[in-house]
């Protein structure tokens, strides 16, 4: 038991320490929230966020987690990050980066019989859902949202090629909420890596590698830029 408790301590204790604290006295603008296409390589400050605070030279709040989910139930690690939507924090935000669903689909459908799960992140016309009462939440505030779309497979040697074509659904909804929502921005990296090309993926083939964050970063900053001036 006190082996246990110890192990569960620990992981929540990996979440927290994943999510940049939101204070009262905070003066950022632009809030990061989503699963590990935002947060990967957040511990050499190489993650989206660190590359979008250094490319804007403003400050950039990043409360991103490694696994997170869009439709997650369990309170406590949720409430610590996992629950996506659980991340927001009221703050100044001009801007709010988001992704998410991916988990969903791989780890909470395996890519297989993933209707009901997409149908809780989001409907098949983008008006309903966890992921779509999310963003009007945070339209509500005022704030602008940028969703980021998930980087796709090389077709060699990745563990998430069978997921093609849920990410592909998952993202047309996107789409379609996009197009009826003023405010909402919707970056797609369907076309970013060449096939065969390992070079936008880390050594698991999952996740973005320096090269891929570095360009994500580039895309977002580009639409707060454009929307900005």
């Amino acid at each position: 038991m006190r082996i246990r408790l110890v192990g569960l301590l620990g992981i929540l204790l990996f979440f927290a320490a994943c999510t940049d604290a939101v204070t009262r006295n905070n003066d950022a603008r632009i809030l990061a929230m989503g699963d590990s296409l935002m947060a990967w390589h957040g511990t050499s400050h190489n993650s989206v966020a660190d590359r979008l605070s250094d490319i804007l030279s403003e400050p950039v709040i990043d409360r991103s987690v490694v696994g997170a989910r869009v439709v997650y139930d369990l309170p406590i690690s949720g409430a610590l990050g996992m629950n996506i939507p659980k991340q927001y924090r009221p703050g100044k935000w001009d801007w709010v980066v988001l992704n998410g669903g991916g988990n969903d689909l791989w780890l909470g459908c395996g890519c297989f019989r993933c209707d009901r799960r997409m149908e809780r992140m989001i409907s098949e016309d983008g008006s309903k859902g966890e992921l779509a009462k999310l963003i009007a939440r945070i339209r509500a505030t005022g704030a602008q949202v940028i969703y980021v779309g998930y980087l796709r497979s090389p077709g060699v040697g990745s563990p998430i090629e069978h997921c093609r074509d849920e990410g592909d659904e998952l993202e047309r909804r996107v789409e379609r909420l996009v197009e009826k929502t003023d405010g909402v921005h919707f970056i797609s990296l369907a076309n970013l890596v060449p096939y065969g090309d390992r070079s936008f993926h880390a050594f698991d083939m999952i996740h973005p590698s320096l090269k891929a964050s570095a360009i994500i970063s580039d895309r977002i900053a580009r639409i707060i830029r454009t929307e900005t001036d």
